[in-house]
């Protein structure tokens, strides 16, 4: 006799559910009316992801009295929508080459196309999040004034006398943790949730964002088993966490990692040897230090959420962010 089912396992098979109903509406909300625009805007969805952000609509949306599951899903096609969108632009602005293992958009269809190829996704989402009302309108045009202004701050850089890990920081929260955030709200708002869970959930949302983001930068140097050629961020020349940790350093000794920190890392022998030192560096196990103070910051905003498989499952990503940072 088959052991009776926990509600747990209930819980997790129904967001599954809910994840393949959102992902067969990604692509057909990606469709457009010339077979090579539908094409190139479903590129990126077609590759698969992490689908982080319609994952916590579906969790949010579970911390409510009741959510009608048809805005479930397009709160989550929404904000995955918006997130693929700002991959077209990114990949134009930082010439990127791959994208999850595939030629990236910009590469296979030019730079105009994938610029133009963004815009449209953001359009649909537009048009989505209009059926869900003004307050979600307002939001996720608000996100999106952060996401630029994240993008143009990332871009101009630190001011003069800016603090460059403050500044990182706060390109982070606009870039990653505001949509991130929003998309806990969104699913919180589609429950019906209380206005103090909301919050709690825009606050959860934002942290685990950053968090997310500041484990990449770790695993982008110390891992060889990632979508991606270890050091491809130091390569380009994008100041994350642990470089810019490293780069306070005044010790003697860390001087020639400083001096290759500074140099061209085109040269496949130079970024091992800056790889090697860095792996071996303080600056790893700082910024891992502060991932784990951001996860216990994420975990105690959800004690003011009601108590189920829901609120189980946002403290499990507590425990994920510091995991896959290790």
């Amino acid at each position: 006799m088959l052991a009776e089912r926990t509600h747990d396992e209930v819980f997790a098979d129904s967001v599954r559910a809910q994840l393949e109903i959102i992902e067969s509406e990604l692509l057909r909300a990606a469709e457009a009316s010339t077979p090579m625009v539908t094409e190139a805007a479903q590129h990126i969805i077609a590759s698969g992801g992490k689908r982080f952000r319609p994952s916590l609509v579906v969790l949010a949306s579970h911390l409510g009295p009741e959510a009608d599951p048809a805005e479930v899903v397009r709160s989550a096609v929404v904000v995955e929508l918006t997130h693929v969108a700002s991959l077209y632009h990114d990949d134009v602005m930082d010439d990127a080459r791959l994208r999850r293992g595939a030629p990236s958009a910009n590469v296979r269809w030019t730079n105009s196309i994938a610029i133009l190829v963004g815009d449209f996704l953001f359009a649909r989402a537009s048009d989505i999040v209009s059926e869900l009302g003004n307050e979600f309108v307002q939001l996720q045009a608000r996100t999106f004034a952060r996401l630029v202004q994240g993008q143009i701050a990332e871009t101009v850089g630190p001011s003069d006398g800016e603090d460059p890990l403050a500044h990182y920081l706060k390109v982070v929260a606009d870039k990653t943790g505001s949509l991130i955030a929003t998309s806990a709200v969104f699913g919180a708002k589609v429950s019906g949730a209380e206005e103090s869970v909301q919050q709690a959930m825009a606050e959860f949302g934002e942290e685990i964002g950053m968090i997310f983001q500041l484990s990449d930068d770790i695993i982008d140097i110390t891992s060889d088993v990632t979508g991606k050629t270890p050091g491809t961020d130091l390569r380009e020349g994008v100041p994350t966490l642990p470089i810019l940790l490293a780069r306070q350093s005044t010790d003697p000794a860390d001087a020639r990692l400083l001096e290759l920190l500074d140099s061209d890392l085109s040269d496949d022998a130079a970024l091992a040897e800056v790889l090697t030192l860095l792996r071996a560096h303080k600056c790893i196990e700082q910024a891992r230090a502060e991932v784990t103070r951001r996860a216990d910051l994420a975990r105690a905003t959800l004690r003011s959420v009601p108590a189920g498989p829901a609120r189980s499952a946002l403290e499990e990503l507590c425990d994920t962010v510091v995991t896959r940072s290790s």
